[in-house]
């Protein structure tokens, strides 16, 4: 395999042919000419094939020959930073233009305070412009040291006289470019909707056009979220086939791997004109053999427009010279064939839409390798790779990069830019002429690059000694053979010596054998033996005001928050009262902020509630994005807060159970009756305007709170507070008769309703309103269901209409009736779902739930008992220990009790009779009662029935014994139970 090239990457299906120009002409015709030659003698004739070729070759003679220099780069590639590294301290250009979207220049003078990788952003809450349902749009650029735009934008921040100018489209029209945007503007000029090929993705989800931008849905892509990515230079295929082709025949796995083995290294130390030549070569022939995407090309193509259009405007405006400019964009761009390339095109200049209305706010967020690399579909370690090669040749090239890092950086890196000056050739010795280095290189073998047995050995030892650390039983003849199948996997993939994936598969071959005894495999400790995943952080002064802010008020905690390891605060208000204002700002930030960066280990925040003592897990530093999206909002975390509880209320799709819940928030929260008035004002409009009856469960739940708190803190009742109580009383009245009728409406929530308006009933009629409303709602309601019917049945007790004996008549009818008996198990769900509305009605519930058990045959109760569980489960949780405490009032305590036990809705137990006449006591309850007579007395006294003591009869008592006097003998004898009862337990008492 010789060049960057694999054999047979030029069968890749066929295109429409370029022009071939003037064969032979220019630096680049004999390379022409071969390639039409070989075209036709492959092809049988010089057609589409001759045309590709011959036109990739046209491609790199047009870019190479236009005046203003233009410099291809791919993202995130050694290769490319270091020739960008070498090119500018040679050139030393006055103007940079640089493919990056425009208005996010304002940003990086910041990257100066940050630490490497980072990402810039564009974030925007509020559309106006764009569908809503796309909230929030976000933008990132991911900057790493390795990549060729951070050093041409350290160069340029640097160096004094240089001017740096983006001119890519702005981020605005990042989404008016999106396909999805497209079609539905199409769709409202048209009035027919017209479907983009990838209209049925999120804006945010979808592949950003003309740059890498597929949004990874991994976990490690949390650094980034789900916003859209740009990036300079994507060098990847356009379609699955001819990416398939490539690894195949390259004899690797992912694409990552395919670029640094047959593109990166070659690369790394080739001369400039040759990089030049070779990355146009290869967006050139991406770019030819891409598929026919309308939507794709377009966006490609006015992109570039937009830019050489850019470019124009800044050349006329400020008179610079295009021998002292660099033009870096990605090399498929470069490659670019619109109209307006170049600077000598006489094409009109392409008209930019405005922007829309939306307000974008700007930043700088924290990245890392893994988020990078998930964002881009990149191979996982391949940003880490990159890496680890970028240090590796910056060493062995023996140059300085470029880097923000203050004023000492600044000037250690000038002294290295002096010493190149001074071993460079002047500027005008940079050759005008373009000559053909692409040959050769094409041509020419690939170097021998000779085995690294030392630093192969290197790798093999430490990945066995860090495989030991995380559990494996790895050993020396483990490393040996990593060693070994290193080389062998190199050969097999004809390479002349091993590489990072080479070495990684021989790790997971010879370490893992298909066992991880811990979190981390081989393939991620190989990754953090070559660096690992390097996360960014954002400097404290480029953070926005609120994120300042809020480190400066937490300080007290002394904590170092900006640490990305998990901090754990304790406060103790009681000893410290100081700490409360922390307290409040970390209850404010847990709700404003994603649950793991503030999250509450003791204490808790409720209406009428502050604990004395907290105990708080931080994760600030870690989860700075959240932080910082946050500081996008406002100035201050109150003000967010604010407007968060506001926008949740002004929500097309809020309601009454909302505003409350905004209501509650502002209370624990915020000290501002304003606020809490205003959110209880759209409380009492939302209630008002809901014709559904869906969320009163939710409203109940809340507002009896609300009224339990204002009636403990407060005089008198916020008038919000009591307009919700008559709205709600009047509006639940009127929807009560339709509600019950309505099969979509539940048994839960209707007795939600009945629940609001007989808990609420007192407060109701103090403020004004009338009963008769309820009564009426009530007498108009006829419902069908049967859980429904016995929710209007209690509610008629509730009112005195229906009373409990003419109740339990109906019931038992029910049971009585073998048509309605398959139904009855749907009764006793609506009497459970009374005890909202009317919570004395506890013991008929139980009352009927015992009988039910009793009476109603298997093939009915045993069906219906798993769903009586899971709706009380489900739906009335809190009607549970309701029924459980009052079950624990009526049933015995103990299984022994149970036979004897009759229920008390069976009115007293029968007393048994003997001969015509009532049964005395037994033995041990006569010698119980003479041995004891001043209890009877006193219990006989007072139930009225005075008496003498007589003698007990031979039949009944003990000889000479007395019995009790008339009162207690008739209260014995009608009760014999509990006198056997207690005797039987005293007889069975320690020393009686």
């Amino acid at each position: 395999m010789s060049g960057p090239l694999p054999h047979g990457v030029l069968e890749a299906g066929p295109v429409p042919a370029a022009p071939l120009g003037d064969a032979g002409s220019g630096p680049f015709g004999a390379l022409r000419d071969q390639l039409t030659e070989a075209a036709a003698a492959f092809a049988g004739s010089p057609d589409a094939l001759a045309g590709i070729l011959a036109g990739i070759v046209d491609d790199v003679d047009r870019a190479l020959g236009e005046r203003l220099e233009i410099f291809p780069v791919c993202h995130h590639s050694p290769a490319s930073g270091l020739a960008m590294l070498r090119r500018l301290r040679v050139k030393q250009p006055k103007v940079i233009y640089l493919e990056l979207c425009e208005d996010l220049q304002p940003l990086l003078g910041e990257l100066r305070n940050c630490r490497l990788p980072v990402a810039v952003q564009a974030f925007a809450s509020e559309l106006d412009g764009f569908p809503t349902d796309w909230a929030p749009l976000s933008v990132i650029a991911p900057i790493t040291e390795a990549s060729a735009e951070y050093q041409a934008i350290a160069y340029a921040l640097q160096t004094p006289g240089v001017e740096l100018v983006l001119v890519d489209r702005s981020t605005d029209h990042v989404f008016q470019w999106s396909p999805r945007h497209r079609a539905q503007q199409a769709a409202d000029d048209d009035g027919a909707p017209q479907v983009a090929e990838d209209d049925g993705a999120p804006p945010a989800a979808a592949a950003e056009t003309g740059e890498a931008t597929t949004v990874g849905a991994a976990e490690e892509a949390e650094l980034h979220g789900d916003a859209v990515g740009v990036e300079i230079g994507d060098l990847r295929p356009r379609f699955a086939e001819l990416e398939a082709h490539l690894l195949h025949h390259g004899k690797v796995r992912h694409w990552s791997e395919w670029w640094d083995q047959y593109v990166e290294r070659p690369l790394v130390d080739a001369d400039h004109d040759t990089y030049r030549q070779v990355m146009v070569l290869i967006g050139s022939l991406f770019r030819r053999l891409r598929p026919s995407d309308a939507n794709r090309t377009g966006t490609d193509e006015d992109r570039e427009r937009y830019m050489w259009t850019r470019i124009r405007q800044h050349l006329a405006a400020s008179g610079a010279d295009p021998a002292d400019c660099l033009y870096v964009c990605g090399a498929f761009h470069a490659a670019s064939r619109v109209e307006q390339f170049g600077l000598d095109s006489t094409a009109p200049a392409f008209e930019i839409t405005e922007r829309s209305g939306t307000a974008w706010r700007y930043g700088l967020i924290p990245s890392s390798h893994s988020a990078i690399e998930a964002q881009f579909g990149l191979a996982p370690g391949s940003v880490s790779i990159a890496a680890a090669t970028w240090a590796k040749a910056v060493s062995r090239a023996g140059v300085t990069p470029y880097r923000l890092s203050g004023r000492t950086e600044r000037s250690r890196a000038g002294g290295g830019r002096r010493g190149a000056r001074a071993a460079a050739p002047p500027a005008g010795a940079t050759p005008d002429e373009v000559t053909d280095r692409l040959s050769g290189f094409l041509a020419a073998p690939a170097e021998p690059d000779g085995l690294d047995a030392a630093e192969l050995r290197g790798w093999c030892v430490d990945i066995v000694r860090l495989a030991r650390r995380n559990g494996y039983l790895a050993s020396t003849a483990d490393a040996i053979a990593v060693f070994e199948h290193s080389i062998l996997l190199a050969g097999l993939r004809n390479r002349a010596r091993p590489t990072v994936y080479d070495f990684t598969d021989a790790a997971v071959t010879c370490i893992e054998k298909d066992v991880v005894p811990g979190r981390r495999d081989v393939r991620r400790l190989c990754e953090i033996l070559l660096g690992g995943d390097r996360i960014g952080q954002v400097g404290y002064d480029s953070l926005p005001p609120l994120a300042r802010d809020v480190l400066d008020r937490l300080r007290p905690l002394g904590l170092d928050l900006e640490k990305r390891t998990i901090s754990r605060a304790l406060l103790d208000l009681r000893a410290d009262p100081g700490l409360g204002a922390c307290s409040d700002l970390l209850w404010m930030l847990r709700y404003l902020l994603p649950p793991t960066t503030v999250r509450p280990i003791m204490g808790e925040r409720r209406l009428g509630h502050r604990s004395i003592q907290e105990s708080w897990d931080l994760a600030l530093g870690r989860d700075q994005r959240a932080l910082i999206e946050l500081g996008y909002e406002g100035v201050t975390v109150e003000q967010v807060l604010e407007l968060r509880l506001r926008r949740a209320v002004r929500h097309p799709s809020a309601t009454a159970a909302t505003a409350l819940a905004a209501v509650e928030d502002a209370i624990c929260l915020l000290d501002s009756p304003r606020l809490v008035d205003e959110l209880g004002t759209r409380a009492v409009e939302l209630l008002a305007a809901e014709r559904s009856v869906d969320d009163a469960p939710d409203v109940l739940r809340r507002i009896r709170r609300l009224l339990a708190h204002y009636q403990a803190t407060a005089a008198h009742l916020p008038a919000w507070c009591a307009a919700f109580v008559t709205t709600g009383y009047a509006h639940y009245c009127t929807l009560l008769p339709t509600t019950v009728i309505d099969e979509e409406t539940g048994t839960r929530q209707v007795g939600a309703m009945l629940g609001f308006l007989f808990s609420m009933e007192s407060v109701a009629i103090s403020l004004g309103c009338d009963r008769s409303q309820l009564e009426i709602a009530v007498d108009q309601s006829k419902p069908e269901e049967p859980a429904k019917v016995a929710l209007l049945w209690a509610a008629r007790h509730q009112l005195g209409i229906l009373p409990l004996a003419e109740l339990r008549q109906w019931c038992a009818a029910l049971l009585d009736n073998p048509l309605v008996v398959p139904a009855f198990p749907r009764y006793l769900a609506g009497f459970v779902h009374a005890l909202e509305p009317v919570p004395g009605l506890a013991p008929f519930v139980v009352e009927t739930l015992s009988t039910a058990f009793a009476r109603l045959p298997d093939p009915v109760l045993l069906p219906w008992l798993p769903t009586l569980i899971t709706t009380l489960r489900e739906q009335g949780p809190e009607l549970v220990p309701l029924l459980v405490r009052e079950a624990g009032r009526t049933f015995p305590p103990t299984v022994a009790e149970l036979d004897v036990w009759v229920p008390p809705w069976h009115g007293p137990a029968p007393v048994p009779v003997s001969g015509g006449s009532p049964a005395g006591p037994s033995p041990r309850v006569s010698a119980l009662l003479t041995g004891h007579p001043a209890a009877t007395d006193a219990v006989a006294a007072l139930l009225g029935c005075a008496g003498d003591w007589q003698p007990v009869p031979s039949s009944v008592g003990t000889a000479g014994g007395t019995a009790s006097a008339a009162g207690g003998a008739a209260l014995v004898a009608a009760h014999p139970a509990t006198g056997t009862a207690v005797a039987t337990l005293l007889a069975t008492t320690p020393g009686r």
